[in-house]
């Protein structure tokens, strides 16, 4: 996990050595994962010829015989922590309770991914796959389309018209991320509750692109879009549901119809966006996945951004009403992901008190690599802990659900607050003040930071140790060519 975001360097830089060394005339991608989109989307930015990203698909949505339900992969990790606590067979998740747990987990490994295809929630994948094509670089559908279905080949075909279309009319990368479009971007990840990841990414591309995006506009766009999605990981349906009931362009048309989603933006089409989705079919009236904008799962989007004594840099929440918008707890500190992960394995988190577990030492320089806590937060899910918050400088799947919070700036690495964080410090998350905070006096935090010594770099040679003494910040982007 530590060269995951790492990657997304690697694949820009590879974008643009390639495309422009060999002189390309225009560029087809075709990623599929979380960061090889918006890689691949800096890439053609630096490039800035004409260019098209097709998204590799979403996986189609496996089932579980034991649990008697649909899993896919965040199923698997939540099930580590339900195996540790013992709560794997519970009769009233209307599971199978004469299967062992290991039965349970056989069953789970054979069946959560069924097939090719990247994470098939409102995960990260899906997240960045919806964006690009909600800001015109690919064509309408792909992020939608299920990587094994016969739609995704046609897809294929219909870019070759596509991209010519962006040379006889010279449609550049940088003509359509502008900050219309990556307002666009923002819009479609609230309303669908997408991945905080999205954040990271989002401000890289849009850095690259040379468009002014900062944190505060994400705030802005999260307080006026409703939350209306019933996606995973927080609802209960997956991309390739979406995909049968007409897919992103049908829900682009609701937006662009409700004056939420800018229909005027151009494409790779050579269409405005609201030409491309005018002719495909509505929503249909009785389906459950895509409620209402009048009945919104939540009146406000999911991403918060917080700042405090813990973040005066800011850090990213994602709150979907769920868990509450508030929460007050006893810090509990790790400095690695892998003390807390092992604590959960071993059952040493309680049940009853209200605890704050914070990760640190996780963020872009300090992991190095910003590694997603996945584990633990999907662990504590299946623990069914829910007296619990996690907080980290590091960054989560798009897979995660839970009060969580991550991407805190300044990290730890270099000297930031959560560094100074004590076991029994008393950390309240407030999304309803955008705040987080301990409650630790300024006097004793400068002590504290006295005190404080920087951690030896265990990571000093190869690509690692050259990601760490590039890369900036998380509220930036985590970037590596910002000098």
């Amino acid at each position: 996990m530590r060269f995951s975001l790492q990657t997304r360097e690697i694949i820009a830089d590879s974008v643009e050595t390639v495309t422009c060394a060999q002189f390309h005339d225009a560029c087809i991608a075709i990623p599929g994962c979380d960061k090889n989109m918006p890689g691949v989307v800096m890439g053609m930015a630096r490039h800035n010829r004409p260019s098209i990203m097709i998204y590799g698909g979403t996986i189609n949505i496996g089932y579980s015989d034991h649990l008697r339900k649909p899993v896919n992969i965040s199923t698997c990790f939540e099930a580590a922590g339900a195996y540790a606590y013992d709560t794997l067979r519970q009769p009233d998740d209307g599971g199978d309770t004469s299967k062992t747990k290991d039965e349970i987990m056989d069953d789970l490994e054979k069946h959560a991914c069924p097939g090719a295809g990247a994470c098939g929630g409102m995960f990260t994948a899906n997240t960045m796959a919806t964006a690009i094509e909600s800001m015109g670089l690919s064509l309408p559908g792909s992020s939608s389309t299920p990587a094994e279905s016969p739609s995704k080949m046609r897809e294929c075909v219909r870019a070759a018209d596509a991209i010519k279309t962006c040379l006889e009319k010279n449609i550049k990368p940088r003509d359509l991320l502008t900050k219309r479009s990556f307002e666009n971007a923002l819009v479609m990840t609230m309303a669908l509750g997408g991945s905080t990841n999205g954040v990271l990414h989002f401000l890289a591309m849009a850095r690259t692109a040379g468009v002014d995006l900062t944190l505060d506009d994400f705030q802005r766009v999260s307080n006026k879009i409703p939350f209306i999605a019933n996606l995973s990981p927080s609802g209960k349906y997956y991309m390739a549901d979406l995909y049968e009931i007409g897919g992103i362009p049908s829900v682009q048309k609701l937006l662009v119809a409700a004056g939420l989603l800018d229909g005027d933006i151009p494409t790779v089409t050579g269409k405005t966006l609201r030409e491309n989705v005018e002719s495909w079919p509505s929503l249909p009236t009785e389906q459950t996945l895509i409620r209402p904008l009048s009945n919104p799962i939540k009146q406000t989007g999911h991403i918060q951004i917080l700042r405090g004594n813990l973040a005066p840099g800011g850090a990213v929440a994602k709150i979907t009403g769920k868990e509450g918008l508030r929460f007050s707890g006893k810090a509990r500190v790790f400095n690695k992901e892998r003390q807390l992960n092992d604590a959960l394995n071993e059952g040493r988190i309680p049940r009853g008190e209200n605890l704050v577990l914070i990760v640190r030492y996780e963020g872009p320089k300090g992991g190095p690599g910003m590694p997603e806590q996945l584990k633990a937060s999907a662990a504590l899910m299946g623990a069914k802990l829910n007296n619990i918050a996690l907080i980290t400088d590091g960054r989560y799947s798009g897979a995660s659900h839970g009060f969580i919070v991550g991407h805190i700036t300044p990290e730890a690495a270099v000297g930031g607050p959560i560094g100074l964080v004590q076991d029994g410090d008393v950390v309240t998350i407030d999304a309803e003040t955008n705040s987080l905070s301990m409650d630790v006096s300024d006097e004793e935090l400068a002590e504290r930071r006295r005190l404080w010594t920087p951690p030896v770099p265990q990571i000093t040679r190869g690509v690692l140790a050259k990601y760490a003494h590039l890369v900036g910040d998380a509220s930036h982007g985590a970037m590596t060519d910002l000098f």
